[in-house]
């Protein structure tokens, strides 16, 4: 199931969920109280008991598809995107856990997981226009697979971590190089305002039986500039929810960012650099998941 968050412009304190079908966004609200039938209305609904809540959906799902109505689907033109997770309780974040990524930005090769962190305060949506800072003049992208707690749990084994997985989005982990590299702790460059779009949808674990074989790409202004596969990473998704579980509690809602493959700004040779600028429009696409799309202004 691809599960998003949204408001109407004509409503902007009013978030809703939708279903990304074949036919369109289904409004669930619309569509639930036409039919008289129990459905969530957040996201946070679902997390928090997602078999129960998953299994109100499916049953609309069959009634949607049984007796269609047009009328409740929506367009991006009558909507604003959100924030996959409106409040996480933790961004969790990995740096260098692809060979090449680490290779063309600092040059060595991890032997443990590298993580920061950024805040909510990052947080940004799919077709949301990004500020670029006044604090930093080298912003980079970098496109990455975002796994989505389902479940709270600690010390996971590694053979049990899917089992903590709700599901997967495309995130894009920007980041202000001139700050990241200022000092040996890269918290200020990576956590800005709206530095950590994700979306346009998540996908329920169910559709993405293997997490560690995904195409994900980044192109910047029409032009491929990332092309990898999460079969490059370093350390897996399953590795990575049990590293972390032996130190901090997994809840539902967390996001794990989980690296990018090469081809960022900073790789480049120094007279290639050019970093992001007004206008630029940057697409990122995982493979079974879908497209994140943002323009910076």
């Amino acid at each position: 199931m691809k599960l998003t968050r949204y408001y109407y412009k004509k409503h902007p304190n009013e978030p809703k969920l939708g279903i990304r079908l074949e036919e369109g966004l289904l409004d669930v609200g619309q569509a639930a109280a036409r039919r008289s039938l129990p459905a969530p209305k957040s996201m946070d609904e679902i997390l928090v008991h997602p078999d129960s809540q998953l299994k109100l959906l499916e049953n609309l799902l069959i009634e949607v598809q049984n007796n269609p109505d047009p009328s409740e689907y929506v367009t991006d033109d009558d909507i604003h995107y959100l924030p996959m997770n409106a409040n996480p309780e933790k961004i969790i974040c990995v740096g260098m856990n692809y060979t090449q990524h680490a290779a063309e930005v600092v040059g060595e090769i991890p032997t443990v997981p590298v993580f920061f962190n950024k805040y909510n305060n990052a947080l940004s949506a799919h077709l949301q226009d990004l500020p670029l800072p006044t604090s930093s003049e080298q912003m980079d992208y970098e496109a990455e697979l975002v796994v989505v707690i389902g479940k709270e749990g600690e010390n996971i084994p590694y053979n049990r971590a899917y089992d903590y997985v709700f599901g997967y989005t495309c995130g894009n982990d920007l980041t202000a190089r001139d700050l990241q590299f200022k000092t040996s702790q890269w918290m200020i460059g990576k956590t800005l305002n709206y530095s950590a779009p994700t979306g346009p949808v998540v996908v329920t674990k169910d559709e993405v039986p293997d997490p560690m074989n995904l195409r994900i790409q980044l192109k910047l202004n029409g032009e491929t500039r990332q092309d990898g596969n999460t079969n490059e990473m370093l350390f897996t998704v399953p590795y990575l929810i049990s590293y972390i579980s032996q130190y901090l509690p997994l809840k539902p809602g967390d996001l794990i960012f989980t690296s990018t493959p090469k081809g960022v700004i900073a790789g480049a040779k120094d007279k290639d650099k050019r970093w992001l600028l007004p206008n630029d429009e940057i697409e990122i696409t995982i493979e079974g998941i879908g497209t994140l799309k943002n323009r910076m202004v």
